[in-house]
C-alpha cells in the first residue's frame, strides 16, 4: 500500500494516533441542510445518539459539524454554528474516541478546543481570520487541511485545472509549508484533496486514479468520497442509494494509500476495511 511515511502517526489533543491501519472518521452533521443527511441529526439529542451509534459500529473518529459546505451553501452566523454543535461536542468527548470539529471559524475552533476537542477539520485550511492563532493556542490539537478553491457558494465555477492531480498536490504542499512556517508542527497535520470541492466528476476520478501521487506528500491523506455527487453520476443513484459506491470508493482510497476515510455509513465501511486488511495481511 502506498503510504505517507513508514510509521505514520497523527498528533491530536489527547494523544498520538497510529495510522498503521485504515481509520474511519464518522460524519455527524448537526445541520438542516447538508447535502445527504440534512435534518436527520439537527438537534443535540439526535446528534449525540448518532455519535453513540457510530461508536458501537466501530468508528475511530467522530467528526461533528454545524454548517453545511455543500455546493451553493450559504454562510451561517458563528453563534448559530456553535450553538448547534457545543452540546454535541461535550457529549461526544465522553465516548472514548477522538473528536473532530468540522469548522473554518476561529471563534468556533477556540470554543471547541477549550472543551478538549482533538482535531480541527477545516475545509478552508485555516485561511479565515485568526484561525491559525486559534490552533497555535492549542499546540497538540490535530488538523485536517483540505483543498478547495473559493467558497461553497462559488467553488463550482472554479473547477478548471490543467492537471488536477498536480495542482491539488502542489497546493496542499504549499499550504503545509505555510502552516509549518507559522509554527505548527507537521505531525499535527493530515491532508485532504477535497473530493467534490471545486472539482468535476472527471477531476475527482483523476484524483482517485492517481492518488498514489498525493500519497507522496509528506503527511498522511484523509479522503472523503461518501455519497458524493460523482458517485451518483457514475451509478445513476440518488444520494441515499449510494452505499455500495461509497464503500467501494473508501476501499479503493485506502488501497491506494489513504490513511483515513471520512464516511456517513460507518458499519459497512468498517466491515469492508476489515476484510481488505485481512486479505492484505494474508498476502
Amino acid at each position: 500500500m502506498a503510504a505517507a511515511g513508514d510509521s505514520p502517526s497523527w498528533q491530536v489533543t489527547r494523544g498520538v494516533l497510529r495510522l498503521d491501519r485504515p481509520w474511519v472518521m464518522g460524519i455527524v452533521n448537526v445541520t438542516p441542510d447538508s447535502f445527504s443527511d440534512g435534518g436527520r441529526h439537527d438537534d443535540a439529542a439526535k446528534a449525540l445518539a448518532h455519535c453513540e451509534q457510530l461508536v458501537l459500529q466501530g468508528v475511530d473518529i467522530l467528526d461533528i459539524g454545524g454548517e453545511s459546505t455543500r455546493p451553493g451553501a450559504q454562510a451561517l452566523a458563528p453563534q448559530q454554528e456553535l450553538a448547534r454543535i457545543l452540546p454535541v461536542l461535550k457529549g461526544a468527548l465522553t465516548l472514548g474516541v477522538p473528536v473532530s470539529v468540522d469548522t473554518s471559524r476561529a471563534w468556533v475552533m477556540q470554543q471547541a478546543l477549550d472543551l478538549g476537542v482533538d482535531i480541527v477539520n477545516d475545509v478552508r485550511a485555516l485561511r479565515q481570520a485568526d484561525a491559525l492563532a486559534a490552533v497555535r493556542g492549542h499546540p497538540s490539537c490535530g488538523l485536517c487541511l483540505m483543498h478547495m478553491r473559493g467558497e461553497p457558494s462559488t467553488m463550482a465555477s472554479l473547477a478548471v485545472y490543467a492537471d488536477v492531480v498536480n495542482e491539488v498536490r502542489e497546493a496542499l504542499l504549499l499550504r503545509l509549508a505555510e502552516i509549518c512556517a507559522a509554527g505548527i508542527a507537521a505531525q499535527r497535520v493530515v491532508l485532504d484533496p477535497g473530493i467534490g470541492f471545486a472539482k468535476t466528476a472527471s477531476h475527482n476520478l483523476q484524483l482517485l486514479a492517481r492518488q498514489h501521487e498525493l500519497c507522496a506528500l509528506p503527511r498522511p491523506l484523509l479522503v472523503g468520497w461518501s455519497r458524493k455527487g460523482t458517485l451518483g453520476q457514475i451509478t445513476g443513484r440518488a444520494v441515499h442509494d449510494r452505499l455500495a459506491a461509497s464503500v467501494a470508493a473508501a476501499v479503493l482510497a485506502v488501497e491506494r494509500g489513504a490513511r483515513i476515510v471520512r464516511v456517513h455509513d460507518v458499519a459497512p465501511t468498517v466491515d469492508a476495511l476489515k476484510l481488505w486488511r485481512a486479505a492484505t495481511l494474508a498476502g
